[in-house]
């Protein structure tokens, strides 16, 4: 079967790519993805390719790969093309998709705005029908927030259950890799093919119920919790599911859980760069330059404090959902910002934002952001947040909210 690869014209318009559009490996003639072509995330090795990481000191020093990552070559033997190398902030070390380097994707929703990141060139790609879905990595919200801000549907798995070989790493506490997909059901077929079994899934059945997270959708912006809260009755009224709101922890405790993962996240960072980075003095943009100060200055011993929250967060969790029901609050704490937003202002929205992304890292949580609302015309996404091992229950969930978006 030969794959049609995406448009060059298209691709060039969207700096969407560091690779291709070209046939970089050819999918399997057979299997669930047989005759679609795809991209992947900067960080993914591909036979034949360097993996850049979104930084040209790191391309430099990166081997050519040998082999594919577990997750392209799941995909490949799926059927799946790979037609590109996609952009990433630079080791995946931010939210925004802009990247000195190499420039800033564009937002195909609303070209004035940032793309969100570090998965920045596989959501661009994905929201532009470049492809129908792309390989994407979430450690604090790099899937999750892009498919917010770009109008995409976007999976983080349960912690493991999609293997990491062969992926350029950046907090192993928190790594996992993602899935964008322009459809919920081409993210269920997409993102099914990847999940390893789980010995925690849910009991068999549809989604019970979806419980608004009330002191988690706080944290969002006055207009984003509103839409929010609004699509997220929407969607059980249209499932016929119980629906209802809660609260998760409360204030203190939610600041205590981003708190515990901002110092795991950047002793963890440190513990696999700090090598390189004090070997290499690689460029860096001043924001990604900053954040990697602060890892290089973070106590490692603060770390442990994430394993105490992690188990807080799934305790919470149990509390506050019914068996097979979900969690739902933004995805991120508005829509995506200006291009030319001051970064400081940017910084603020991006610790905002974390302060609800980092609910799923802690607990090794699967969540998924469905695009069903919006403020002033711009994107904001709905995340829906499981038990360990829930993945399938999220990705039938979101290709339901096909039925509501009419794609």
């Amino acid at each position: 079967m030969i794959t049609a690869l995406p448009d060059a014209t298209l691709a060039q318009s969207l700096g969407a790519l560091r690779v291709g559009p070209d046939a970089l490996a050819d999918g399997a003639s057979s299997g669930p993805l047989a005759g679609t072509a795809t991209v992947v995330k900067d960080l993914f090795e591909v036979a034949g390719q360097r993996a850049g990481a979104g930084n040209p000191d790191w391309l430099a020093d990166a081997r050519v790969a040998d082999r594919h990552s577990w997750a392209v070559q799941r995909w490949v033997d799926a059927g799946a093309t790979v037609a590109g190398i996609s952009h990433s902030d630079e080791l995946a070390f931010s939210l925004s998709g802009t990247n000195v380097h190499y420039g800033t994707p564009l937002n195909p929703i609303a070209h004035d705005r940032i793309p969100g990141g570090s998965s920045s060139g596989s959501v661009s790609a994905v929201a532009a029908g470049l492809v129908d879905y792309a390989l994407a990595t979430d450690t604090g919200g790099s899937t999750r927030v892009p498919a917010s801000y770009c109008g995409v549907f976007g999976i983080r798995p349960t912690h493991g259950r999609i293997p990491l070989d062969g992926v350029v790493g950046l907090a192993p506490r928190f790594d996992t890799v993602g899935v964008l997909a322009r459809t919920g059901t081409a993210l269920r077929r997409s993102a099914g093919v990847l999940l390893e079994p789980s010995a925690g899934a849910a009991p068999s059945g549809p989604v019970s119920a979806i419980v608004v997270a009330d002191d988690v959708l706080g944290l969002a912006d006055t207009a984003t919790a509103a839409a929010v809260a609004a699509a997220a009755e929407r969607i059980a009224e249209h499932l016929r599911i119980g629906f209802g709101h809660g609260e998760l922890a409360g204030p203190e405790r939610l600041a205590e859980w981003k708190g515990a993962f901002m110092a795991r996240q950047l002793a963890d960072i440190w513990a696999t760069h700090g090598d390189w980075v004090v070997r290499r003095d690689p460029a860096f943009g001043p924001g990604v330059a900053a954040r990697m100060a602060d890892a290089r200055a973070a106590d490692p011993g603060r770390g442990a404090l994430a394993d105490v929250a992690g188990a807080q967060v799934r305790a919470a969790l149990d509390a506050t959902i019914p068996t097979r029901g979900v969690l739902a609050f933004a995805t991120a704490f508005g829509p995506a910002p200006l291009l030319d937003l001051d970064p400081a202002q940017k910084g603020l929205l991006r610790g905002q934002t974390i302060g609800m992304t980092c609910i799923a890292g802690l607990g090794g949580l699967p969540a998924v952001s469905v695009p069903l609302a919006e403020v002033d015309g711009l994107p904001v996404g709905l995340c829906l947040v499981g038990r360990p091992g829930d993945d399938e229950l999220l990705l039938d969930l979101a290709a339901r909210a096909d039925e509501l978006i009419g794609r």
